[in-house]
C-alpha cells in the first residue's frame, strides 16, 4: 500500500511539475490546475484508508507471512484438486477447532439426483 500512496504523490509531484512549466510559459492551463486538484483530492481521500491498512498489515503480516509458509504448499495441493469452488459451501470450524468444508447436495446445486438402484439419473 506504500506503494500506491507513493505512485499517487509521484504522479501528483509530476503533474505539478508540468504545471509548474506551463506557468511560466504562457499562465496555468485550467486543465493542469484540474489534475492537480483531482489528484490532490483523491489522495486526501485515500490517506485515511490507506493510513489504516498499513497498521492492520503491520499488525497482523508477521503471522499472516508465518501461516503462508507453512500452509501455502498444503492449500496449493488442495486448491489443484478442486475442479469447482461452486459445488462446496463456505468453511466453517467446528467447536473443537477443525475447519471443514461441506461439498454440497445434487438438491441443493440444482442438478439431477442419480438413482441408486439402476444408476442412472432420475427423471
Amino acid at each position: 500500500m506504500k506503494t500506491l500512496k507513493a505512485c499517487v504523490l509521484s504522479v501528483g509531484l509530476c503533474l505539478s511539475a508540468a504545471g509548474a512549466s506551463a506557468e511560466e510559459e504562457s499562465g496555468r492551463s485550467l486543465m493542469a490546475e484540474g489534475m492537480e486538484l483531482f489528484f490532490k483530492g483523491l489522495q486526501d481521500e485515500i490517506a485515511p484508508t490507506l493510513d489504516g491498512f498499513t497498521a492492520m498489515m503491520e499488525e497482523i503480516g508477521p503471522g499472516l507471512q508465518g501461516f503462508l509458509e507453512e500452509m501455502g504448499p498444503k492449500l496449493g495441493a488442495v486448491f489443484s484438486k478442486v475442479e469447482d469452488w461452486s459445488s462446496y459451501h463456505a468453511p466453517e470450524m467446528l467447536p473443537n477447532g477443525d475447519i471443514i468444508m461441506r461439498k454440497k447436495t445434487p438438491e441443493e446445486m440444482g442438478q439431477p439426483q442419480e438413482d441408486e438402484a439402476t444408476g442412472g439419473i432420475e427423471l
